[in-house]
């Protein structure tokens, strides 16, 4: 993994390109065809120009709980799941106190509660067919992880590698931490803040092996969820060159 795919857009701390990536059978993923980030919504002026002078020409935005923003990019809302389900998660789980079972329990409920949602999501990336796909959501982290670690099974990346990769989102995210642990407004909150700061390789690779277990792959996940094989097809050819 290079310094390189790391990409400097003022506003956010959490963006890079999937590219870059080595693949099971040889070579590596292609870069701009995908590109992960946190909320675009704050980039600056000159951010927005970089985003823009990359070549971004669709933007999937996985929030729910956020408005929708101006953009000279296409926008697709594609929300994963609501604040119900959230609170719903989060009260399964509160006897949990390891952050990375915590972590890959909390991805596993979402990705079974709602595979309709990351087929769409998934679909959506899909359809962008010239230049780069942009997939965000608040952090960069957890909505936009998963959804790329999909992706990037389908296209042949070995779990090992997208884990790595997901592990990554911390350094963008430590200077932040503590003091956004430390402005929770209660104690339940301060727990919550304080397991979502430990980004572990290890909990995406939890998730991905239990996945693909239950269902034989990602791709099948996918299809099963409803996401056209054409399409699967088409992000996996664009990513791989």
């Amino acid at each position: 993994m290079v310094a390189s795919r790391t990409l400097r857009w003022e506003g956010c701390c959490n963006v890079r390109d999937l590219g870059g990536l080595p693949l099971e059978d040889g070579g590596e993923t292609e870069y701009g065809v995908v590109v992960r980030a946190d909320d675009i919504s704050l980039l600056s002026e000159d951010g927005r120009g970089a985003m823009s002078d990359y070549g971004v020409t669709r933007i999937v935005d996985l929030r729910h709980e956020d408005p929708p923003y101006e953009s000279s990019v296409e926008v697709v809302r594609s929300s994963l799941f609501d604040a119900p389900s959230i609170l719903e998660v989060d009260e399964l789980l509160l006897d949990v106190d390891d952050p990375i079972a915590w972590r890959s329990r909390n991805y596993l409920f979402f990705l079974e509660r709602f595979p309709a949602n990351f087929a769409g999501a998934v679909s959506n990336i899909a359809e962008a067919t010239g230049g780069a796909a942009l997939v965000h959501c608040a952090g960069g982290i957890d909505r936009t992880g998963l959804v790329c670690a999909l992706i990037l099974r389908v296209a042949g990346v070995e779990i090992e590698t997208i884990a790595l990769d997901y592990e990554l989102s911390a350094t963008g995210w430590e200077p932040a931490m503590q003091p956004w642990i430390e402005k929770a407004p209660d104690v339940a909150e301060r727990r919550k803040r304080q397991l979502l700061s430990v980004i572990s390789a290890q909990a995406m690779h939890d998730v991905l092996v239990e996945l693909e277990r239950e269902h034989g792959s990602a791709r099948g996940y996918l299809a099963d969820a409803g996401v056209e094989d054409d399409a699967l097809d088409r992000l996996r050819a664009r990513l791989r060159g």
